[in-house]
């Protein structure tokens, strides 16, 4: 199965040189990391977080997970954990084969790793239609396309998003990695607050963030509960600070923080956006 581009032309650029340009933009905007990224082979960095609304809006923020990402060195497989925004599809689901198409070309699921991970776990489930229209995860691909071509994934679409999935989900993750051996990263897609004035989104994404940068899940998950916190893929990040734990990260970093008015300059109802990484 060939899983086509649902929001190419929408989101990012539908033509391969146009989108390849709209990458080095999100690099080099002054909310970006302000230049494109070398390869590295560091191999450091057990998990990132990054926003996925469309490029104009959020590119620049995710450019600095990317960033570090690249510059730490490409790994195997990334496992990619979004959030359902469709409803479409199983509450925790994945692709067991197939490649994921987008204008820089097909990316190969990493069949023996979903395999394992769907036996491995209580609640991950095969169900390729959760993903089909899923803008979330797709997003994701180009920024990783751009610099290479040599590696897979591991597409997770979580529209079950309480804190003792995301611990089936990032001790699976690990259990998998030990088995198998395969070098990953694991990516975790979010949005911040949605919607709301800049100087509210600021406020409760700012609590929030203290939480992540403390790798402490159980804080995130209040603080998103308490404060209303409108995050849509709190379950992602949560799964990949347990799986980033696993794996033998002891730190963490909020990379950067700004929100679709700091690009726009409408302040009246912003969404948040925010890139952080686990090593």
């Amino acid at each position: 199965m060939i899983r086509k581009p649902a929001v190419a032309g929408v989101f990012y650029e539908r033509n391969p040189d146009s989108l390849k340009k709209q990458i080095e933009w999100c690099f080099e905007h002054k909310l970006g990391p302000g230049k494109i990224p070398k390869m590295g082979n560091k191999r450091e960095i057990k998990g990132v977080m990054a926003p996925h609304a469309g490029y104009l809006y959020s590119g620049p923020i995710a450019a600095h997970s990317y960033y570090k990402l690249v510059e730490d060195g490409f790994p195997e497989t990334f496992i990619i954990l979004s959030p359902n925004h469709t409803g479409l599809g199983s509450g925790i689901s994945t692709m067991l084969e197939g490649d994921w198409e987008t204008p820089l070309g097909n990316v190969k699921i990493d069949t023996e790793f979903a395999e394992k991970l769907v036996m491995g776990s209580g609640i991950i489930n095969s169900d390729a239609s959760a993903h089909i229209q899923e803008h979330s995860l797709e997003v994701q691909l180009p920024f990783l396309q751009y610099f290479s071509k040599d590696f897979k994934i591991v597409p997770i679409s979580m529209w079950i998003q309480d804190l003792e999935s995301s611990y089936d989900i990032g001790k699976s993750i690990k259990k998998v990695r030990e088995t198998l051996g395969t070098d990953i990263v694991v990516i975790a897609s979010s949005d911040m607050t949605h919607y709301k004035p800049q100087n509210v989104a600021n406020q409760n994404d700012s609590q929030v963030l203290d939480a992540i940068k403390s790798m402490d899940e159980k804080l995130m998950m209040k603080r998103v509960l308490e404060l209303n916190v409108t995050m849509c893929g709190y379950g992602p990040v949560a799964s990949t600070i347990i799986a980033s734990k696993e794996l033998g990260a002891k730190n963490a970093e909020i990379l950067k923080y700004a929100t679709s008015g700091d690009l726009t300059g409408d302040l009246s109802a912003v969404v948040g956006y925010a890139s952080a990484m686990f090593w």
